[in-house]
């Protein structure tokens, strides 16, 4: 079993907090975290979305009186969100019993953002995780490539071989698509979802184009919009800004979009090994959304970041602010990393103190006095400890 660097994190979260949201995509592994916390902290475990569990709950306030001295774990409360105002109430009472934090556990297949909208002023009660699929760190180095390759979730990871691999993959995007997606927006034609998703991962890591996305499904610009909204609220799609600039340049606008998992972007575009990925013509831009969701998954949440465009051809990948540092990071696909024109111009508006290049070998060197090759690894790393 691969243990998750999230655990630490959601540990001295539910030692601070009454009440705790951990969120991320389905199968990401947030029942397995939860059920080591469970072992850890006695707690009790109450999945949603089995009939019986949820009948339980059903006078919430009674059946929390029951266990007033342990952990609750409620899984998939997405599923219910009239569970929110009753919950606010008792942890209201126990806050006032003297029993201020550790009081539940929330687990949700949604965003933070949605997960706000739905549980209202209880979102001001809680703290807030995201677990991400399996990161560089998580995995090992020298499992980087088949990490890139069958993407971060733990079935499709670790099971056995290749094909095996890209058959989950598979089977998740048609349970996305057949039973999830439509629970949330059942007017939209499942055929049309999955050309949306396909065209997406065609597109990765470019600016979004709702103009050219719209003619191509037949549909107009604000509808397509709503598809992109409702696919990042259940964590599928990643939008990176631009990055806030008031320097008076024509900044490009729109954000840029990714797959957030390298294996979910493969198995929507049909690759299959690293042979089939190194031979696509997506192979520059999975990698750039590679690494930037390892790096984003990562990041403290006072971090801010985006990614950085002009109409004159100023470029960068993505900037960082973190503390007193801004970084600016380029992403190339290359065993001999360069950087262009557009780099050093995004530069010299932008003036980071830390610049480098995130590449594909296996070693981090000074490209030039103030540019740093560096690895994947190297560079997650750093991030995670900052």
């Amino acid at each position: 079993m691969i243990s998750r660097s999230l655990q630490q994190t959601l540990s001295r979260l539910l030692d601070f907090n009454p009440a705790v949201f951990l969120v991320g995509p389905r199968q990401v592994g947030k029942t397995a975290l939860a059920q080591v916390i469970a072992r850890q902290r006695n707690a009790v475990y109450v999945d949603l979305e089995r009939p019986s569990d949820l009948a339980k709950v059903g006078d919430l306030e009674q059946y929390c009186s029951l266990h007033a001295d342990r952990l609750l774990i409620l899984d998939e409360v997405h599923q219910a969100p009239g569970i929110f105002a009753p919950l606010r109430n008792v942890i209201e009472e126990r806050r006032r019993a003297g029993k201020r934090t550790g009081q539940f556990l929330l687990i949700g297949s949604a965003s933070i953002d949605m997960l706000k909208k739905s549980s209202g002023t209880l979102s001001r009660r809680v703290g807030y995780c995201e677990l991400h699929p399996f990161n560089v760190l998580e995995v090992g180095d020298e499992n980087l490539r088949q990490l890139w390759c069958r993407g971060g979730f733990p079935e499709s990871y670790l099971t056995q071989g290749d094909g095996r691999s890209l058959d989950w993959r598979r089977n998740f995007i048609r349970t996305y698509l057949q039973r999830d997606l439509p629970a949330l927006a059942p007017r939209i034609p499942v055929e049309t979802l999955w050309r949306f998703w396909t065209m997406l991962a065609h597109n990765q890591g470019q600016a979004f184009n709702a103009t050219a996305l719209a003619k191509g499904l037949d549909v107009g610009a604000v509808t397509v919009g709503r598809y992109l909204d409702l696919m990042a609220d259940l964590l599928l799609v990643r939008r990176v800004q631009p990055w806030a600039s008031n320097l008076g340049r024509r900044v490009v606008k729109a954000p840029k979009v990714y797959v957030r998992d390298s294996g979910i972007c493969h198995a929507l575009l049909g690759i299959r090994t690293m042979d089939d990925l190194l031979g696509h013509p997506v192979v520059g831009g999975s990698w750039e959304g590679f690494v930037v969701e390892n790096i984003l998954g990562v990041l403290p949440q006072r971090a801010s970041f985006g990614y950085y465009r002009t109409a004159g051809g100023a470029d960068v990948d993505l900037v960082v602010r973190l503390g007193g540092d801004l970084w600016a990071v380029e992403i190339k696909h290359s065993s001999a990393p360069k950087v262009s024109r557009g780099f050093h111009s995004a530069c010299e508006d932008l003036r980071p103190n830390r610049r480098c290049v995130v590449y594909a070998g296996e070693e981090s060197f000074p490209l030039s006095a103030d540019i740093k090759a560096m690895t994947l690894p190297d560079i997650v790393e750093m991030f995670a400890e900052a």
